[in-house]
């Protein structure tokens, strides 16, 4: 009977009976490596940093057994419409910070609509140097410098709602006036207004883009 790297013995020639160790090849790997690199994988739909099974703010799931959020389909569709707010980008300047003075308000923004659909819309700028691409892409132009790459996502719920959450943003988000937590769900609704970056607001909508 052959004994494998690990010293157990195995009627397998090929793979260790009990361990699943190849017989003639390097050991298996040990926890400690397992978790390190669990430690340094980052959450394919939101990025923050793995803790373990599933993702502490969207709920991935690591090993891809868990059931994609079923929304129910309502005769509405939500909208998140993106703009500048002149007021909110006049209180940011006024609070100060180390860009305020180089932060000028754009003189032409238009509206952009974007749909809401799939279990996460993100919301950022996107950056090929660290693989973003957000469903709600506030590139620009014009470009509001105020925006992380990977600023907030928003969650679809269960029951065809929709959640909001600041995985780590740089400068901040504001619902309806008021400061959002990280990494702490919220739950948004239509005529909800959304703040973050210099001057953006994104307002919810029911309607198609």
């Amino acid at each position: 009977m052959a004994t494998c790297p690990q010293g157990h013995a195995s009627g397998d020639d090929d793979y260790c009976d009990i361990c699943g160790a190849q017989m003639n090849g390097a050991p298996a790997p040990q926890p400690q490596a397992q978790a390190a690199a669990s430690a340094a994988e980052a959450c394919p739909v939101c990025q923050t940093p793995r803790a373990g099974q599933f993702c502490e703010v969207c709920g991935h799931d690591y090993t891809g057994n868990s059931a994609s959020v079923s929304v129910p389909v309502s005769g509405a569709q939500w909208e998140a419409v993106t703009a500048a707010d002149r007021t909110y980008y006049e209180k940011v300047i006024a609070e100060g910070g180390p860009d305020a003075a180089a932060m000028a308000f754009p003189p032409y923004c238009p509206e952009r609509s974007f749909a809401l659909a799939g279990e996460q819309v993100r919301i950022g700028r996107r950056s090929r140097a660290r693989n973003v691409a957000p469903e709600i892409d506030l590139t620009g132009p014009p470009e509001d410098p105020g925006v992380s790459h990977l600023h907030a996502v928003l969650l679809a719920q269960p029951d065809g709602s929709w959640t909001l959450v600041d995985p780590g943003s740089a400068n901040g988000t504001q619902v309806n006036g008021k400061p959002v937590k990280l990494n702490v769900p919220v739950r948004i609704g239509p005529g909800d207004k959304i703040h973050l970056g210099a001057w953006t607001v994104i307002t919810i909508r029911e309607g198609t883009p």
